[in-house]
């Protein structure tokens, strides 16, 4: 039975510790700022808040294209010819960049895909959620792990808050009214992946200390996530207090693990920041 080599996109913000520990070879997606096209993870998110500071509006993102992922498998292939390649992949529903995969993937043999229907700290989840199968079982068989991945993906949980509207404005993913009335009842929206889909499904009020904590309760509420393991996700901007606070009712509420995640330049071209989100899966 051949080894299992896993890979990802950059848009997953995979700690890269993690990422050297366990081999997983992680693919970059695109931002484009003042008309310049910079690869993800080669971007300091700081470039991005200092960009909008400067001309009030945000980069535009792009996918992974096919001519990259048919390098990215070849590249990998020629150095690990006895592996399969298992892709676990950012959401189809909010980027070409799994399809783009696919299209690529035609042109080699051993190489399985899977769609997460997740970003950031949730795809993460499903990552590491891989990661433990094949440290229990080595030689566990690619069709058998994505069968077990694919069950997992339905209860992999993302919600976040962005720092402030500013760039979902900017996105134009808020209109200039709802932006005033947000701004003035210091309102931010919660939003969740619903199907592979960014839904704003909720809405908190108050600074971001009294909103993360609300989050954090309303999610483990709504959602039976597993106690092993639970992913903060944050961008620049959030204050330690609020980590710290965050770790403490984590714990209290019995959490074994849980692990930071910082928001790389894809994420953050949409999110801005101060933002903060969870990540976990459901038993």
């Amino acid at each position: 039975m051949k080894k299992i080599i896993l890979t990802t996109e950059s848009g997953a913000d995979l700690p890269e510790f993690l990422s050297k520990k366990h081999n997983i070879h992680v693919v970059p997606m695109h931002v484009i700022m003042d008309g310049q096209d910079y690869l993800d993870g080669h971007l300091p998110v700081q470039d991005i808040f200092n960009f909008y500071d400067r001309t009030k509006k945000i980069p535009s993102t792009a996918a992974t294209n096919t001519h990259e992922y048919q390098e990215f498998f070849k590249k990998i292939r020629t150095e690990f010819p006895d592996h399969t390649i298992v892709h676990i992949g950012y959401t189809s529903k909010a980027s070409v960049s799994y399809q783009n995969a696919l299209t690529a993937a035609k042109d080699f043999e051993d190489i399985y895909l899977i769609d997460t229907l997740n970003v950031t700290g949730g795809l993460t989840a499903v990552i590491m959620y891989a990661v433990a199968l094949l440290e229990e079982e080595p030689e566990m068989d690619p069709v058998h792990l994505l069968e077990k991945i694919e069950a997992k993906v339905p209860k992999a949980r993302l919600a976040f808050v962005p720092g402030s509207l500013d760039f979902l404005r900017a996105g134009g993913r808020v209109s200039n009214m709802a932006y005033l009335g947000g701004a003035l009842l210091k309102i931010k929206p919660c939003i969740e992946l619903v199907e592979g889909k960014l839904v704003s499904t909720k809405k908190y009020r108050g600074n971001m200390s009294k909103v993360a904590e609300s989050l954090l309760l309303d999610y483990l509420q709504q959602y039976d996530i597993d106690r092993q393991q639970i992913y903060f996700i944050y961008s620049i901007g959030l204050s330690e207090t609020i980590k710290e606070r965050i770790d403490d009712i984590a714990r209290k509420k019995g959490f074994e693990n849980s692990l930071w995640i910082e928001a790389g330049a894809m994420i953050s071209s949409h999110s801005g920041p101060g933002g903060f989100g969870i990540a976990g899966i459901e038993v």
